[in-house]
């Protein structure tokens, strides 16, 4: 709800459960997204991802400073997600880091192959929040440019997922990444956390400048159930069944209502036995139901744009707030 301009997300209110329509006459979305990120070591010093700068990693990473989280992610977890994919004829948006581009090209464009969506995922998953306008653009278009060459098409989606150390449970974003985002072409950002379904994240009040947004929520993401906290603090945890349940509550709930239903899984988290159990057990789930549509994050945002245009259904109110 637009309280204060620098505050809009959405529109003032959400469609309501009856206002909303799915392709072919379907009761409710259903996506899958995999957060393909990268774990590095930094020039052998042991640092992670949230120790990003810009100026101190040029393009050519080299393999040994991949962790082994990220070699077993790409090499074991993504492939067992493929076949458990092509088993029960599922399409999933893989977020990509455009380093693991260069690192594992063959792989990345496999998604492709597959039938999948590639969608942009940063360079490494970085942190934003330091960097300046320039900076980031110039990131924003290598990330994009590396993708393309990649595989062979140029990413329609952007995600800033969070990652397990950051304060931020939607992801970071720094105040120029959605504009970015509009004047690079993107069609969508991936994780938004104003809504249980598509949205307009409005950047600029007065003109609606905008770019659709489909939701996310930690609740629905395998990394705060499968391995939190953090490697290094000692307690290692593990809550398979409470991801479980919130994934099949939330699915039956939002089934009810026609809405839109999510999960955000790891091929480093999620591609070990017992945990790919409990995936396919939901997957299998889910399948038991009618009228389930099952589209890549871009489908769904090109037709969540055709069926409800910013034009006739983004109504936004003047700040109800004088200060």
């Amino acid at each position: 709800m637009p309280w204060k301009d620098g505050y809009t997300t959405s529109d003032e209110k959400t469609r309501n459960d009856e206002e909303i329509q799915w392709p072919r006459g379907h009761q409710c979305a259903f996506s899958v997204v995999v957060d393909y990120r990268v774990k590095l070591d930094d020039d052998g010093t042991g640092g992670t991802d949230a120790d990003y700068r810009i100026q101190r990693h040029p393009k050519n990473i080299e393999l040994r400073t991949v962790n082994w989280q990220a070699e077993f992610g790409v090499k074991i977890g993504a492939r067992r997600l493929f076949d458990l994919f092509e088993k029960y004829e599922i399409r999933a948006t893989f977020a990509v880091p455009s380093v693991m581009a260069d690192l594992y090209p063959d792989d990345v464009s496999q998604i492709i192959r597959r039938g999948h969506e590639v969608a942009a995922h940063g360079y490494r998953h970085e942190d934003i929040g330091s960097l300046k306008l320039e900076e980031e653009k110039a990131l924003l278009q290598q990330t994009t440019e590396e993708l393309e060459a990649v595989c062979g098409k140029r990413p329609a989606g952007w995600y800033s997922l969070p990652r397990q150390d950051e304060h931020y449970a939607g992801g970071q974003l720094s105040p120029h990444t959605l504009d970015l985002l509009i004047d690079a072409g993107y069609e969508y950002l991936g994780n938004g956390m104003a809504d249980d379904i598509p949205y307009y994240w409005v950047t600029d009040f007065h003109t609606e400048r905008n770019i659709l947004t489909l939701p996310y929520y930690c609740h629905f993401d395998d990394q705060f159930f499968l391995m939190f906290p953090p490697i290094g603090t000692g307690m290692n945890l593990e809550n398979p069944r409470p991801l479980s349940q919130n994934w099949k509550e939330e699915f039956d709930a939002q089934y009810l209502r026609g809405r839109y239903f999510t999960m955000f899984i790891h091929p480093h988290l999620i591609g070990w036995g017992n945990r790919l159990e409990l995936l396919e057990n939901m997957i299998r789930y889910i399948r038991d139901f009618s009228g389930v549509w099952n589209p890549t994050a871009i489908e769904c945002a090109r037709y969540w744009k055709t069926q409800y245009p910013s034009s006739t259904f983004l109504k936004l109110e003047a700040c109800i707030w004088k200060d």
